[in-house]
């Protein structure tokens, strides 16, 4: 029987841990806060000791960037199991990663970068989309574990493709966010009323998930962070970074990350990513419209 490992339990890792915990493995955890424990207990989530947490067979990480994944991988790569799997969830740059990759592999850890799409919602409902890349047998052996949290899990390979296509989405979702806050722009001036607009496009062919999900919120300016402006604009960093380092000419990606540069000089870059289609409306001299 597997034995997991967890470190990282902050939004998105509190749920994937009671996630797999709920499906009826143990998971061990450490956090350096105390004031984690007793959330983590009521998740049937064990705290234990950093050792403790990383002598465990499968050791997954949640982290919110390359510096802190450089940090915890410092301290953990030397104390892993030898013949162990390190799960790695979070956003990070295929450049750290890589780095992360060689060293687990000098000693003898298989490696798997499994970031996710989805916010805490979806982790909670254990509907997240698994992008994994790395040892195609260590993914088929804890495959069933990231079930517990993920609706579709998708090998991409031996090294980062799962960091690139991670990045790829989250283009994407930012794109959309101004695309649609510049759509919104146009159709208000047009004299179409916010609420209106927002219910047409939910029902059109460009009602994507995203775009159906955050309409309520839209629709009654409530911008409570499920995944924030900070957060979007240090991915439109990476992906710049990437981008630039593969030659990729990412023109939206650059304009997006002025936008998320705007929101920011208004105190409103720790609000949920969405808040950036109000710019385009801000612009075009429009208040909010509830």
């Amino acid at each position: 029987m597997m034995n997991v490992g967890w470190i990282g339990t902050g939004k998105l890792g509190l749920p994937m841990a009671a996630r797999i915990a709920a499906s009826g493995t143990g998971v061990r955890a450490f956090v350096r806060s105390p004031e984690r424990l007793e959330a983590l207990r009521a998740r049937h989530v064990v705290c234990v000791t950093f050792d403790e947490m990383a002598a465990q067979n499968v050791v997954f990480s949640s982290l919110p960037d390359d510096a802190a994944l450089r940090q915890v991988a410092d301290e953990l790569i030397p104390v892993l199991r030898r013949g162990g799997v390190l799960v790695e969830t979070s956003t990070v740059s295929p450049a750290v990663s890589a780095e992360i990759g060689k060293e687990l592999a000098a000693h003898g850890i298989a490696y798997l970068r499994a970031p996710v799409s989805g916010n805490p919602i979806a982790a909670e409902a254990g509907k997240l989309t698994a992008m994994v890349s790395g040892s195609e047998e260590a993914f088929e052996a804890i495959r069933l574990l990231m079930a517990s949290y993920s609706q579709a899990q998708f090998w991409l390979g031996e090294g980062e493709q799962a960091r690139y296509a991670k990045l790829a989405v989250n283009l994407m979702l930012a794109v959309s966010a101004g695309m649609l806050g510049e759509a919104l722009a146009l159709a208000r001036r047009g004299n179409v009323a916010l609420a209106d607009m927002l219910d047409l496009i939910a029902a059109s062919a460009l009602g994507s998930p995203m775009v159906v999900g955050k309409v309520g919120f839209l629709k009654a300016a409530d911008y409570t962070p499920t995944f924030s402006g900070r957060q979007m604009a240090k991915d439109l960093d990476l992906i710049l970074s990437a981008a630039n380092a593969t030659g990729v000419a990412a023109p939206l990606a650059a304009f997006m990350r002025t936008q998320f540069a705007a929101i920011c000089a208004r105190g409103e870059i720790d609000q949920d990513f969405i808040a950036v289609a109000t710019v385009a409306q801000r612009l075009a001299g429009l208040g909010e419209e509830r």
